[in-house]
């Protein structure tokens, strides 16, 4: 062999080398990166409470994302909203602290899909009364290997950055709602389904289908059989903001723009009134 011909052999070598050790390396180095901060929270073992949007108005939206809320519920279950209208409210405060979550009307893969292409980090499905659907929001919410989401186009890339697709099933929180008698039945079967994060006892609901008031008891036995199946099965247990603080509940759903324009009005004009009983002025 030639002294060029060696030398050649060592560089190729080197180079095969080369390629074969970064690889490795880069894989090991890239840990996946956390931006669903409201996620990162409820895992820690915290609570974390959203505020429920229903209007379109980015304004509104922004106001919201912007006042403290680990999370939007984005309404599009009970809401005339359009997911144009959602990706536009998106967008418009897509560096909001609030992670946007949006409840979709079912688990459908053209729901999911939308939902999560206009930047949605959590996705709740309503009415969930079978293992089957459970298994369908995990499915359609995740990119494979995990699911089998489509990797179409959208604005998730310019909300959540360039690594989207290499993150963003590590950062899904995904809620199922528990609002029939029969969903109640099977509730330890659907919380163990792989990927669901949060099972929700839909309050209003569970008392609409049953007939029952709150204080009945056998609506106390049926919330407490949601609570001891959900926790059984390691996952985290939601419910509205009035339950704030009863055991075991650490995901909550809070009240809407209205209702809190309506309490933000009666306290200030109530602040309004002791500061003129304050100073005689009446």
């Amino acid at each position: 062999m030639t002294r060029r011909g060696g030398v050649l052999s060592y560089i190729a070598l080197a180079a095969i080398c080369l390629m074969a050790v970064p690889a490795t390396v880069s894989e090991a180095a890239e840990p996946s990166r956390t931006y669903n901060t409201a996620k990162a929270k409820l895992m820690s073992g915290k609570p974390i409470v959203g505020g429920t949007v229903s209007t379109s108005d980015p304004n509104i939206y922004c106001a919201m994302a912007n006042s403290g809320w680990d999370y939007l519920w984005i309404e599009m279950q009970h809401s005339p909203l359009t997911y144009s209208e959602v990706a536009k409210m998106i967008r418009a405060c897509k560096d909001a602290p609030a992670i946007p979550f949006i409840r979709v009307p079912d688990a459908t893969e053209g729901d999911i899909q939308k939902a999560m292409d206009i930047g949605a980090l959590g996705i709740v499905v309503p009415m969930v009364a079978s293992v089957e659907e459970a298994e369908a929001l995990v499915k359609y919410a995740n990119y494979p290997p995990e699911g089998i989401r489509s990797h179409g186009g959208g604005q998730y890339g310019a909300i959540w950055g360039s690594d989207y697709r290499q993150t963003v099933n590590d950062n899904l929180l995904l809620i199922v709602m528990i609002e029939q008698p029969a969903a109640v039945e099977i509730v330890g079967e659907i919380a163990a389904v792989p990927g669901i994060d949060v099972v929700f006892a839909a309050s209003g609901d569970l008392v609409s289908f049953t007939g029952w008031a709150r204080n009945d008891p056998r609506y106390t036995a049926m919330v407490g059989e949601i609570r001891d199946a959900t926790l059984k099965a390691g996952k985290k247990l939601g419910g509205p903001f009035s339950w704030f603080g009863r055991e075991g509940f650490t995901f909550f759903q809070g009240p809407g723009e209205s209702s809190l324009i309506r309490s933000g009005t009666r306290a200030a004009l109530t602040a309004t009134e002791r500061e003129d009983v304050a100073t005689g002025d009446q």
